[in-house]
């Protein structure tokens, strides 16, 4: 995106204020077309005739440097690329890093069936989100085209996650994709040797193809050539060597193409990069398993911070799948707005009008791990979540976002004089010196907990019920 504020894209809009776009001014729809939270489309009079230089304009600036590409169809369809930055904190990353696990068409059916339905069915539930998978990689090891379309066949039958089929045999994969050409697969791949018969299947069928070389020029030859023939949705695999110099030389491809894409605007490889961190497989192989996926995460942990959009990975055991997927959910959070929770009034267990009333912030963190903290030790409680700007409660009492007067709203804003019957409520130790200001504010009983949520077990065996409990 080449336009920086909002009131530069504002610039290129009718200025009339319609309201047409679900927004009260213009000025309004352009932040959030910069936040990528409405599409310039919604501006009905932007593709009126006057409008349509400044449409077409807009459009371009708007476009982000690497071009985005959506896999699969439907809900769990992706979206891999479409980045503007090199660094997260120059504004944020959009489309998170895809993981695909594969499967191959050696297996025995039920075999398959089940791999395939841990891939689509697993799920890790982190900081108020449930991570899930991707895609699934569909890869040709026999080489025959009727044991691969059956594969596919099968995969498709189990799962509505979108598939990458890979085979460097174009008859392959042209017997694969016939099975599921409706779901707007990725192929997977075309190189140098086969190119010709990969262009004419893409070009016919319409679907995203990957491009491989680890020669970055001949890789540019591909994509110039894929591109000139109309195709736009284009991936790039500069290779995945899992040790030694092959490994230091892959992390410079992804850096080099990357940069060349986003610093040097070179449109001829501004594509989404792939990962195959499965390579480590081809080292350690099947009689080291231990050392191969954890040798495979190491890959992927390097190509998550270093601009894989999407890998290609084998091990689906918990010590692979959990650091890969949550260091993904990590970096592809908005470095610019804390992990939130919505404020209110919360039930732990099944609390009585008597039960204790906790306090904390809506610091998605500081939410789930006092929310555990009281589940886990079964105290059915009250937990009152203060909105703190998603702020920490240590933070939010230093920047003034957590202060008795808020309290005292979020008391009477969520009527939490008509759950408990105490007037007692529990200040994080974080928040000790509100105690005083709170009482005065609120003409609540305050008893201040413990700093660390895990110990309100041992603090309510000294403190719990107050003495103000009839």
């Amino acid at each position: 995106m080449k336009l920086s504020s909002p009131m530069e894209i504002w610039e290129y809009l009718p200025g009339t204020n319609c309201e047409e776009c679900g927004e009260k001014t213009c000025l309004a729809f352009a932040s959030l077309l910069k936040e990528r939270q409405k599409k310039l489309e919604e501006c009905k009079p932007l593709f009126e005739p006057e409008y349509a230089e400044k449409s077409k304009k807009l459009a371009e600036l708007l476009a982000p440097e690497v071009r985005e590409v959506e896999i699969g169809v439907g809900a769990r369809a992706s979206k891999i690329g479409g980045e503007d930055i090199m660094y997260r904190h120059e504004l944020t990353f959009f489309n998170r890093t895809a993981l695909a696990y594969d499967v191959w068409d050696t297996m025995e059916e039920e075999e398959l069936r089940e791999r395939v339905r841990k891939i689509t069915n697993w799920r890790k539930f982190y900081v108020g989100e449930s991570l899930r998978l991707d895609a699934i990689a569909i890869r040709s090891v026999s080489g025959d085209a009727k044991a691969f379309a059956g594969c596919v066949k099968h995969v498709a039958e189990e799962t509505d996650l979108p598939l990458v089929l890979c085979s460097f045999d174009a008859k392959v994969m042209e017997e694969g994709l016939n099975e599921v050409s409706d779901r707007n697969p990725l192929i997977y791949a075309a190189d140098e040797t086969n190119w010709k018969e990969i262009l004419e299947i893409v070009t016919r069928y319409n679907v995203p193809v990957t491009l491989f070389s680890p020669d970055l020029d001949m890789l540019n030859s591909l994509a110039s050539t894929f591109s000139s023939a109309g195709v736009e949705d284009i991936v790039l695999d500069p290779g995945t060597y899992p040790t030694g110099e092959g490994l230091a030389d892959t992390f410079s491809r992804f850096v080099r193409l990357r940069r060349a894409g986003i610093v040097d605007e070179n449109k001829s490889v501004a594509y989404p990069l792939m990962s195959v961190p499965m390579t480590a497989w081809m080292v350690h192989g099947d009689e080291d398993a231990l050392d191969a996926s954890y040798w495979e995460t190491i890959l992927a942990t390097i190509g998550t911070v270093k601009y894989a959009d999407m890998m290609i990975l084998h091990s689906i055991e918990p010590h692979s799948l959990i650091p890969e997927r949550t260091l993904i959910a990590n970096i592809y959070t908005d470095p610019r707005r804390p992990v939130s929770v919505d404020p209110g009034l919360r039930e732990v267990g099944t609390p009585t009008e008597q039960s204790p009333l906790f306090l904390t912030s809506n610091f998605a963190l500081t939410y789930y791990t006092v929310e555990s903290d009281l589940s886990s030790n079964k105290v059915d409680s009250y937990l009152v979540v203060v909105d703190t700007d998603g702020l920490g409660v240590e933070a939010a009492v230093a920047g003034g976002q957590l202060t008795a007067e808020t309290i005292k709203d979020a008391l009477e804003s969520y009527e939490v004089e008509n759950k408990v019957k105490h007037k007692t409520i529990v200040l994080p130790g974080l928040a000790a010196r509100l105690s005083g200001e709170t009482e005065d504010a609120t003409g609540w009983n305050v008893l201040v907990g413990p700093r660390d949520s895990g110990r309100i077990p041992g603090w309510m065996d000294d403190n719990w019920p107050p003495k103000t409990v009839s």
